[in-house]
């Protein structure tokens, strides 16, 4: 588990935006270990999480595409059914809100423990923690709620 540089891109949804920058990173052997596109109506959201964070910016900065960095918490859940679950059990009996959460699949990745899970959270010194004690398997009883009444 590490804390990684993200790379957030806003492109216009048209055919072949996400190509181009794909194309640019490859040309320039820039590996993705992560990568999320979300849909916003006439714009989109690439996050990426690059092996080389150097060379993926100068690729961006050459193409005049403008990004922001984020930090991100990296870990890995196992391929069993629930993996996920646990880790935001442990992160909300901790009161942590997850920004947003992506994964990263790939037959190469059951050799390493599991696919790489991108977590954002306000905490990210403390999402480590809490997802580091005892090995990350133990489960904790999430705090009880009020029902939300409906109006």
């Amino acid at each position: 588990m590490q804390i990684s540089k993200q790379l957030s891109v806003t492109l216009v949804n048209k055919p072949g935006r996400l190509a181009n920058v794909l194309s640019a990173l490859t040309k320039e052997k820039v590996n993705c270990l992560a990568l999320s596109v979300m849909n916003a109506g006439d714009r989109g959201t690439l996050r990426i999480v690059p092996d080389d964070l150097d060379a993926a910016t100068e690729v961006l900065e050459k193409m005049n595409v403008r990004f922001e960095l984020a930090d991100v918490l990296v870990t890995r859940a196992p391929f069993q059914n629930g993996a996920l679950l646990k880790i935001c059990e442990r992160l909300a009996a901790e009161h942590m809100n997850i920004d947003y959460v992506y994964c990263a699949v790939g037959s190469q990745n059951k050799a390493k423990g599991g696919a790489p899970v991108v977590i954002k959270v306000n905490d990210l010194a403390k999402a480590q923690r809490v997802l580091s004690e005892n090995g990350g398997t133990t489960r904790r009883k999430l705090p009880s709620r009020r029902p939300v009444g409906i109006r």
